[in-house]
């Protein structure tokens, strides 16, 4: 990664913008910047945050990461 002509490494971010277009950008059309920047950024703090799994996680989503983190016994510890 990092030379050039390097196929991994847009990877990650032309998979993140595909999203991004296909989920906020091409649903309709946006009438101010403003609009569209609280659009994309509840986006990606309401939806693609939340259902992406993450490494540092163990490969969980954030949401299934509490769930076992808020399990009844370590509410009683």
């Amino acid at each position: 990664m990092g030379r050039v002509a390097s196929c991994g490494d847009n990877a990650a971010m032309e998979s993140f913008f595909s999203l991004l277009q296909k989920n906020v950008l091409d649903r309709r059309s946006w009438t101010t910047r403003e609009r569209l920047r609280l659009a994309i950024v509840t986006w990606i703090e309401r939806t693609y945050h939340r259902r992406r799994r993450q490494a540092a996680l163990g490969r969980l989503t954030p949401v299934e990461f509490e769930a076992i983190m808020n399990t009844p016994a370590a509410l009683a510890a």
